[in-house]
């Protein structure tokens, strides 16, 4: 981020509390000139009255004033109801800033003092708060967070290094990027791979789960309330946005959010301003977007789910996440490396995998993606005695047995034999294994082929006839 953007003061409010009336009007003038806006006060009452009746993001607080102490307003709980404090003192009473510290200030300034540091004790104090609200969402997945740190990217590396070449040469106003990938491939995991190997992995990360958030409260949560918004809003707090300025948003699953408030991510995403439940300020965020989900969602802006417009906002960096089923010899990497940490997790020694295992690993589908693959992984640690593990569970009681064995053509690793190889028998079992798996439904047993429903009923039936030469008008196109 530019200078300018970062002592930027604009769209935050700030209460001057100095009973020196020309250090007052000088430190407001410094502050408007920022892009704050500012209200000024001389008395520990007028403070009090001012506080009741407006909504402040930082209040500028002397400590000795003539009506009273500011530290009292701190003892009143000042810092807990919402804006943050920066008090001010003579030189020779640091003990009274020591004071307001250990009662929630966020720091202080030693008068006389230069108008100029303003702006970068003012900073401080705005990341001070960021990092709070940061810290209430901040979630260690050791386990996911392993899969792009730790396996092979494989054909995704492409697509990422293109990414992250842009996000060099832009640094400011980076366009927010778009995950499509299965539940459990690691989105999340790509999400924090990406702001860690960006220009912005100094600044916060905040990640939300918009499908966790109760309807009632995702504005308040991503966008911020003033107090007196709602019956429980006795204080003002910072939104998701605000906790993320400089840094960056995840949303995962995106589309749970209403429409309404689609619609306001969608403004917050060109404006680059958000505005507070409750409130009338248009508070400036320099956010990048990260949003993800498992939907396919052209189908959801089909069916109304989802809006068209912020789809088109986010679909500039699209990433599809393969589910881990194709991910080939990526699997075994992945093992090793999951593998690694957890046995640091539950403080066991190094685990080999057998030959079976690895075999083993390898043929199974993995429903759950990378989630099922860290639990069977805990689950053989745990439960496995011998010294190599083998995976003898998988597939395990309630799963689908794999199509494939060791040894087998569909295998990895297969070897063709000597005495070769029958070409016709493996296309009908292609076929086969395409229908079982659209449930006898021709149809799209033919695109998972990449074929014509005639080649299908063709291979299906035996029949003499060529693929191509058309079907009967009364015979069903879905039908076998």
């Amino acid at each position: 981020m530019s200078n300018d953007t970062e002592l930027s003061l604009a769209g935050l409010s700030v209460l001057v509390v100095d009973d020196e009336a020309l250090l007052r009007r000088r430190l407001s003038a410094h502050l408007e000139a920022l892009g704050a806006d500012v209200t000024g006060t001389g008395t520990l009452s007028g403070a009090q009255r001012l506080l009741v009746d407006l909504e402040f993001d930082f209040v500028l607080l002397d400590i000795h004033l003539p009506d009273g102490l500011g530290t009292d307003l701190l003892r009143a709980g000042l810092a807990q109801k919402g804006p943050g404090v920066v008090v001010m003192t003579a030189e020779g009473a640091i003990k009274g800033a020591v004071e307001a510290m250990r009662l929630g200030a966020l720091d202080y300034l030693v008068k006389p003092f230069d108008p100029g540091l303003l702006a970068l004790v003012m900073r401080r104090a705005r990341q001070a708060r960021q990092s709070s609200r940061v810290a209430e969402h901040v979630r260690e997945n050791e386990l996911e967070v392993g899969f792009f740190f730790g396996a092979s990217l494989g054909p995704l590396r492409e697509v990422l290094e293109k990414i992250l070449a842009a996000d060099r040469r832009l640094q400011t106003r980076l366009p927010p990027v778009l995950i499509i990938g299965e539940t459990g491939t690691g989105k999340s995991s790509l999400a924090r791979w990406l702001h860690c190997h960006g220009p912005r992995a100094t600044q916060p990360l905040i990640e939300v789960n918009c499908s966790a958030l109760p309807e009632s409260l995702a504005e308040s949560e991503l966008f911020g309330h003033e107090r007196g918004a709602f019956t429980d809003a006795r204080a003002m707090r910072q939104g998701l946005f605000e906790a993320a300025h400089g840094g960056t948003l995840f949303l995962d699953e995106l589309p749970s959010l209403s429409s309404a408030l689609q619609a306001k991510v969608l403004m917050a995403l060109e404006d680059r301003k958000i505005r507070r439940l409750g409130g009338n300020r248009q508070i400036e965020v320099d956010v990048r977007i990260i949003a993800a989900t498992s939907r396919e969602l052209r189908a959801a802006v089909e069916a109304g789910e989802f809006r068209e417009d912020l789809l088109h906002r986010l679909d500039l960096y699209r990433v599809n996440l393969p589910p881990l089923r194709e991910r080939g010899e990526d699997i075994l990497t992945l093992t090793g490396h999951l593998l690694d940490q957890l046995c640091r997790q539950h403080r066991l020694p190094r685990r080999q995998i057998t030959e079976q295992g690895r075999q083993r690993l390898l043929a199974y589908r993995w429903p759950g993606n990378v989630r099922e693959l860290a639990h069977e992984l805990e689950r053989g640690l745990v439960f496995e005695d011998e010294a190599a593990l083998d995976f003898a569970h998988l597939p395990g009681e309630g799963r689908v047995a794999p199509s494939v064995v060791p040894g087998d053509w569909l295998s990895p690793g297969f070897v063709f034999p000597e005495q070769g190889f029958v070409l016709e028998d493996a296309i009908n079992r292609l076929v086969q294994l395409a229908l079982k798996q659209s449930g006898a439904n021709v149809s799209q047993a033919a695109r998972r082929l990449g074929s014509t429903r005639d080649f299908v009923r063709y291979r299906l039936h035996g029949d003499r006839k060529e693929p191509g030469e058309g079907s009967s008008p009364a015979e069903s196109p879905d039908q076998p």
